[in-house]
């Protein structure tokens, strides 16, 4: 592989004088010509890593995530990397394994490191958050949580909870649950909650719900399916997100009930795995992927000064497969 130095050898030029051509320096037309006939003959690609660490502004984004082992999270990463790169920046990932103060201290960091942006994939936005966001003076996008003061990108979480709370009504029945997340999740905790609670109030006449939370973790998840069945035996459970869903589903196995028979059962997300899995899980589709990409472009956008939204919806869709069972003739 050719380097700096071999170019300027073969440029007849000063190595500095490559490399304030390659930062877009000042450089002489004639000379220009040269470096250029040089590069294409040669295939010489420049080190783009190298080349950030000495720019007044690197073309790195930095990529804050609460945890790694997530489907959401690697596949909003996924459409990230791949349009970032389109557009000729590069991501760097930190992961904060779901500690706030980690997740302060990152964001600190990246600035120091003199990334060009930083996407946040929040959970919350503390006071801490806010405080950090106006000492670095770097572009930030949140992505799945908003805050009035940051640019965000978020899933139209609220609208997508009412989608599915209605659609469970509709098929007929009459005693549903929610399981859920604490309120300290805004996107998961409130506003799926949310929805979910305003289409069923307006089957509030024949339609009794009741609203319980548990954690992200599937084996808390079972724990707590188990736990309403006992206490509500309802004929239709509604999950916040799929992994709480194959917990429910575990739950359903251990007390011999039977998905959709028994009790139907949907998630939030639409993982692949959910329509591999029998009975093929009913649940809402965000797409992750390409929200992702979507905040590549909006963050780049920010970095040049461009204007985009103060805050953006993503794309969601009803998957309607087999864990869900119809209590009555009344169709959609």
């Amino acid at each position: 592989m050719k380097t700096i130095a071999d170019i300027a050898k073969i440029a007849g030029v000063a190595k500095s004088t490559v490399s304030r051509f390659l930062n877009g320096g000042s450089v002489s037309e004639e000379t220009k010509r040269k470096i250029e006939q040089v590069i294409n003959e040669t295939g010489y690609t420049p080190n783009a890593f190298a080349q950030s660490l000495k720019a007044k502004q690197t073309n790195m984004i930095g990529t804050i995530v609460p945890r790694l082992d997530s489907y959401a999270t690697s596949r909003t990463l996924m459409g990230i990397d791949e349009r970032l790169r389109e557009l000729n920046y590069h991501m760097l990932v930190s992961n904060t394994g779901q500690d706030l103060q980690r997740e302060i201290e990152n964001i600190y960091t990246l600035a120091k490191q003199k990334a060009a942006g930083i996407i946040l994939l929040a959970t919350q936005v503390t006071a801490a958050h806010l405080q950090a966001f106006r000492t670095i003076d770097i572009p930030v996008l949140l992505v799945g949580q908003q805050h009035e003061e940051v640019y965000s990108l978020i899933h139209d979480d609220e609208t997508a909870g009412y989608a599915i709370g209605k659609y469970i009504a509709q098929r007929g029945h009459k005693k549903i649950a929610f399981l859920g997340v604490g309120e300290y999740d805004v996107a998961v905790g409130v506003k799926r909650k949310k929805g979910v609670a305003q289409a069923l109030r307006e089957h509030a006449e024949e339609v009794e719900a009741r609203f319980f939370e548990t954690t992200f973790n599937m084996t808390d998840a079972a724990e707590k399916a188990e736990q309403l069945f006992d206490e509500f035996s309802p004929s239709a459970l509604i999950c916040a997100t799929d992994n709480i869903a194959f917990g429910a589903m575990k739950a359903a196995y251990r007390k011999k009930q039977y998905v959709p028979k028994d009790i139907s059962i949907t998630g939030f997300g639409g993982y692949e795995v959910t329509a591999m899995m029998h009975p093929s899980l009913t649940t809402v589709h965000i797409h992750f992927k390409e929200a992702g990409q979507m905040a590549a472009d909006h963050i780049t956008k920010l970095i040049k000064g461009e204007d985009i939204p103060k805050l953006t919806y993503s794309r969601f869709e009803l998957v309607l497969r087999e864990s869900v069972d119809i209590r009555t003739n009344h169709l959609l």
